[in-house]
């Protein structure tokens, strides 16, 4: 039986009504990471939706095209960039920082090893444009300037409106796209280098913000065990503060590992800050396309639309867990509400305010 259709569709039709959630909670609260998902999840819902009609009736140019800047170029992105604004009050700026240079830095070398057709001078501009913005977001959350999301954003937004500019200005053979032989998945051999590359470029940004995001925000908001001690306060000398910014990865991991027997108690007693379960369901939904769309590769395209439903689905019940993006849960633009949030233990109040210093 042939799945691919109904998860691609349903997989849509949970993206866009997730999008339109996010909006009518940041019209009550007014969070920028809120409006900055909805675009992440609408691109989502967008691209799953042209697999949907792509599986039942066949691709055509427009949904190659739409497909491809929606799935494969923004929806990751703009995630990850909705997650820098939920954590523009901590030091996860450092962390954005590596994302965008690892970004530019694979997207240099994915053109090294492959050679792409017409990209020119493309990737070692956007690996100096990478390099630029991480080192501006790095100084700035040193600074503690809470505006380093807007640096991010003008990474991401300005990928973005690139990537449009170089589709709507690319002629393509006929038929207008490109299948894989064995998978029948689209491939983009027909699209120029400086458009192919925009995808390592945003994807690897989006994914390191979304993952690191949400094993930060684990432990920030987590009871805390602090087996290694670090510190990235700005009045240490500069050859400490360097120190502890380098050994600050490996602290946070054995530190999160430490502390998790009593995250677990915290849990079960009702006082573990919703942002902790809320993150790790995100960071799950984040991590099973990488696997899925490997798979399919191989030919097993169910696997991949599989892959993208359960996606949206934990990512999707992260957010929904999180009382920071969802109050209560109503019926968007009424004032019915199906469900009432919790409210938050002192505790995680008290976690929540170290974050942010």
């Amino acid at each position: 039986m042939n799945l691919s259709v109904p998860l691609a569709a349903a997989t849509s039709i949970i993206g866009l009504v997730f999008a339109v959630a996010l909006v009518d909670q940041y019209r009550s609260r007014r969070h920028t990471f809120q409006l900055v998902w909805a675009a992440g999840m609408l691109f989502y819902g967008i691209a799953a939706g042209c697999e949907a009609i792509a599986d039942a009736a066949g691709w055509g140019e427009a949904l190659y095209r739409t497909y491809y800047l929606t799935g494969a170029v923004w929806s990751v992105a703009w995630l990850g960039l909705g997650t820098a604004y939920l954590l523009a009050r901590t030091r996860f700026g450092y962390a954005f920082a590596v994302s965008l240079f690892l970004a530019g830095l694979f997207t240099f070398l994915t053109d090294a090893k492959y050679h792409y057709p017409n990209s020119g001078m493309a990737p070692l501009l956007y690996f100096a444009g990478a390099v630029v913005l991480a080192v501006v977001i790095g100084v700035m959350t040193y600074r503690e300037d809470r505006r380093w999301p807007s640096v991010a954003a003008v990474a991401v937004a300005g990928a973005t409106l690139l990537s449009l500019v170089l589709m709507l200005t690319t002629a393509l053979p006929s038929p207008g796209y490109q299948l894989d032989p064995t998978s029948g998945q689209p491939v983009f051999d027909l699209l120029p280098g400086t458009l192919r590359l925009l995808t390592p470029y945003m994807n690897v940004t989006g994914a390191f913000s979304l993952l690191l995001g949400a094993v930060f925000s684990t432990y920030v908001f987590m009871p805390k065990r602090r087996v290694v001690a670090y510190s990235l306060d700005r009045g240490q000398p500069a050859a400490g503060f360097l120190r502890n910014l380098l050994i600050s990865p490996v602290a946070i991991a054995v530190n999160l590992v430490a502390s998790l027997p009593g995250a677990a108690r915290a849990l079960v007693e009702g006082r573990l800050h919703s942002r902790v379960p809320s993150t790790i369901l995100i960071a799950i939904g984040a991590f099973i396309p990488t696997v899925t769309d490997s798979a399919s590769r191989f030919g097993d395209t169910q696997l991949r639309e599989l892959g993208h439903f359960l996606a949206v689905v934990f990512i999707f019940a992260g957010f929904l867990v999180s009382i920071e993006v969802f109050t209560d849960i109503r019926i968007p633009f009424t004032g019915i509400v199906l469900f009432h949030a919790r409210h938050e233990h002192p505790a995680a109040g008290d976690a929540a305010g170290t974050a942010a210093h």
